[in-house]
């Protein structure tokens, strides 16, 4: 007699079952077509009886009928063989009561605790590892968990082994792919709000729901409406994915649909710029306003070396945007996102960086968002319904101008027409022979400063010549791109003697670069010390203004620390390492430097990290210095970033090393908790994390702060004390902060310290309401 439940105590030979409430699903063990070896797998039971849809030892057969299935106390659920060796386990254990087995009416095999009110709360579920089915109910994507579903062919309809294709949602990416041994053979994608891109068959989308968050993106499979209808998804073992529906009548399984449907859905089929149509004949053709970059190659049918624009881009003289209507999105290999933007804001913020392609809307059901493409164009198919509108970067002289269709207009319009036109140009070339000459002398009188500098000044900082760098980075190539700030694009680049650095290139259109440029040559070409990032030189040449830094492999510290999937890296003994060396990069600023520094601008993403986890002071565009018995200076210009600044500098621009002080005690909270101090959110307050983190405090529950996912690892008064020593370091007056080398002091001794008082800017309301009030000009950055 079947069961429904296994406990510790019972167990599954060869021969028994375990069925699902409802009995629409049975476990058991099983050989696949002509194979001989067992597997212990689940099929349907009601209808199709025998139809597999998942298998857990699919490495690992069995070679005979011995197999047993038990669970043991700590709830691992195990399959042994005849010698009693583990050929299979659920992988998973905790220290519960009460341990059950469970086959759900959905085809899901859960273990949970028995005890536990909530049935959903699973300690294992073979939903999250599918073999080459997809039943409703399932996600395919990156779960809160860290796993990452996805499904995988069988070798064979009798070996159920993993086989050469996997059908997954890219998680950088969000798009759909079909792939044969990791390399994409059909891609859709990216989600619109709707369907993923260039999908077929727009029914799909009401069987399906995209999620997305900062801890998992998925796609899951609901089914239809109708429950009665018994679906399941199949990736055959040639690629193919199958939607299939239960016949009663024929008792039988019919294709619902299936993808790829047709050879326009080949990866990349028409290369760069080319453009797949299954109603022409050749299927491919390069995109309006292109050419086959080899005619030879193209006219014979290899079109993978793709298309080239007619007449080059000139971002300088400005370019303009040509609509592609009804085609499935390109690869979303080099792109971004921006959910907040309108198509127009869309078309502005594409038009002013240079290295963006091409824009879409991203969310078609609320008509915004959009999606920016950078690099070449790939995979683009022209659909005849369900479709989306892309805008392409085009040359301007590429397009009509409207002023010269003369049809209908009169000989005197004509000609008022082209008189303004004309007087139009004169004044702009005016205009822009000014700014060009203005921007010139900006150049030269900084280069000549440089040169100056380095001659009487002694910084002994090399100027690197304008080639070596477009040589290193490969001409400044998207895909050399690591990061982009107010300053400008980051790029990687490989030298000569093959030493890696990172090179910040003066965005054309910065002012404010250009000062944050002299700051760091002036500033940090003098400071050594090991956490601080290294200026290893410069470069102003040809209107390019760029310094080059050395490359730190693990970038900064705010990837680890606010992402989920990098944050579980950072261990509570790495966190601490991080904590002391930014503060003792601090203390050489403030005290120990020929300068005396004040960085203005510490957050998370100025902090840099090398292939040892060693933090490293970076960016010091804003930094000012203190001669002589200065201790504070005020300025009438506030830069800085919303939630790292003191009071006293936001509302009155005073700027001192507590103001420096203030920021690391923001950033020791955060990187304690894992959560960002503006924008963090708690469902009982409206306090910001340093508030939150004083209420704590107060109450005696300071623990209730540490990251989760450093807690196992971390020492709890070790922690407890850090917490303290970063509230004493955000308290409002920047007379009760500590210095740095009490702060470092602090961090190294276990004496009494003494209360903090209540932190700066503790709500959200309370910096807004101070940037309002203040006369001072402002530039400040939210992230």
């Amino acid at each position: 007699m079947p069961l429904d439940t296994i406990y510790p105590t019972e167990s599954i030979r060869d021969g028994e079952t375990l069925i699902s409430d409802g009995g629409s699903f049975e476990l058991g063990f099983f050989s696949p077509g002509a194979s001989k070896y067992r597997y212990l797998g689940i099929w349907y039971k009601k209808v199709s009886n025998g139809t597999i849809v998942w298998v857990a030892n699919r490495e690992t057969p069995l070679t005979d009928s011995s197999g047993l299935l038990k669970l043991n106390d700590t709830g691992l659920l195990v399959l042994l063989n005849q010698n009693n060796t583990i050929v299979w386990s659920s992988g998973t254990s905790s220290v519960i009561s009460n341990p059950v087995v469970q086959l759900l009416g959905s085809g899901n095999l859960v273990i949970r605790d028995e005890n536990d009110v909530n049935p959903q709360n699973f300690l294992w579920q073979s939903f999250d590892y599918p073999d080459k089915t997809l039943l409703p109910g399932m996600k395919i994507g990156t779960t809160a968990k860290g796993l990452g579903i996805l499904l995988s062919s069988w070798k064979s309809s009798d070996d159920p082994a993993v086989g050469d294709f996997t059908y997954e949602l890219d998680h950088s990416t969000l798009q759909i792919a079909i792939k044969e041994n990791s390399v994409v053979k059909t891609r859709y994608g990216p989600w619109n709000g709707v369907q993923f891109s260039g999908r077929p068959y727009s029914e799909l989308a009401s069987i399906f729901t995209f999620f997305s968050n900062q801890k998992e993106v998925y796609y899951s499979f609901d089914g239809f409406v109708n429950k009665s209808i018994v679906t399941r998804m199949v990736l055959n073992d040639n690629g193919v994915a199958e939607w299939l529906i239960w016949i009663y009548q024929t008792s039988d399984w019919r294709r619902y649909i299936s993808g790829p449907t047709d050879n326009c859905d080949a990866y990349a089929l028409c290369g760069a710029y080319g453009i797949c149509d299954t109603r022409r004949s050749p299927l491919c053709s390069c995109l309006d306003r292109f050419v086959p970059k080899y005619k030879n190659d193209w006219d014979g049918g290899d079109w993978l070396s793709g298309c080239d624009r007619r007449m080059p881009l000139d971002c300088q003289k400005g370019d303009k945007f040509v609509r592609y209507s009804n085609v499935k999105l390109p690869d979303m290999k080099n792109s971004s996102t921006n959910a907040s933007l309108t198509l127009e804001e869309c078309k502005m913020l594409c038009l002013k960086d240079c290295s963006c392609m091409a824009y879409a809307v991203s969310d078609i059901k609320r008509g915004s968002g959009c999606f920016f493409w950078f690099g070449n164009l790939l995979d683009i198919k022209q659909l005849t319904e369900d479709g989306q509108d892309l805008y392409i970067r085009m040359s301007s002289s590429e397009i009509d101008d409207e002023y010269t269709k003369i049809n209908g207009k009169s000989k005197i319009k004509i000609i008022a027409a082209i008189l303004s036109v004309t007087g139009a140009i004169v004044l702009g070339l005016a205009l822009a022979i000014f700014v060009r000459k203005r921007k010139q002398r900006k150049y030269s009188n900084l280069e000549r400063n440089a040169n100056n500098n380095n001659k009487n000044e002694d910084l002994e900082l090399p100027l690197f010549d304008l080639g070596i760098i477009a040589s290193a980075t490969n001409n400044f190539s998207f895909t050399n791109k690591i990061g982009e700030g107010g300053f400008g694009p980051v790029y990687k680049g490989v030298l000569k003697n093959g030493q890696e650095v990172a090179v910040k290139r003066l965005s054309a259109n910065s002012e404010q670069g250009v000062n944050e440029f002299k700051n760091e040559v002036v500033y940090i070409a003098k400071l050594q010390h090991r956490n601080l990032v290294k200026l290893l030189g410069c470069c102003i040449q040809a209107n390019e203004m760029m310094l080059i830094y050395e490359f730190l492999p693990n970038k900064s510290l705010d990837f680890f620390i606010f992402d989920e999937r990098d944050n579980m890296l950072l261990d509570w003994p790495k966190r601490f390492h991080i904590i002391n060396g930014i503060a003792r990069g601090l203390l050489y600023l403030h005290q120990d430097s020929r300068l005396r520094i004040v960085h203005r601008d510490l957050k998370a993403s100025n902090i840099l990290l090398d292939n040892e986890m060693n933090p490293k002071i970076s960016d010091f565009g804003l930094a000012r210095s203190f001669g002589g018995n200065e201790t504070e200076k005020i300025t009438k210009k506030v830069a800085g970033t919303y939630g790292y600044m003191s009071p006293e500098y936001a509302i009155d621009g005073l700027y001192s090393v507590k103001s420096d002080v203030f920021s690391f005690g923001v950033m020791v909270l955060e990187i304690v908790s894992g959560k960002r101090n503006r924008g963090f959110y708690h469902p009982d307050h409206n306090l910001n994390l340093l508030g939150h983190a004083w209420t704590l405090h107060k109450e005696g529950r300071s623990i209730e702060m540490i990251d989760t996912l450093a807690r196992n690892s971390c020492n709890l008064s070790e922690v407890v004390r850090l917490i303290h020593v970063g509230l004493l370091c955000v308290q409002r007056s920047s007379e009760d902060r500590p210095s740095m080398s009490t702060v470092v002091f602090m961090l190294g001794s276990e004496g009494a310290l003494p209360q903090p008082k209540q932190p700066g800017f503790f709500n959200e309301r309370e910096i807004t309401e101070a940037n309002s009030s203040s006369d001072k000009d402002t530039s400040f950055s939210t992230n």
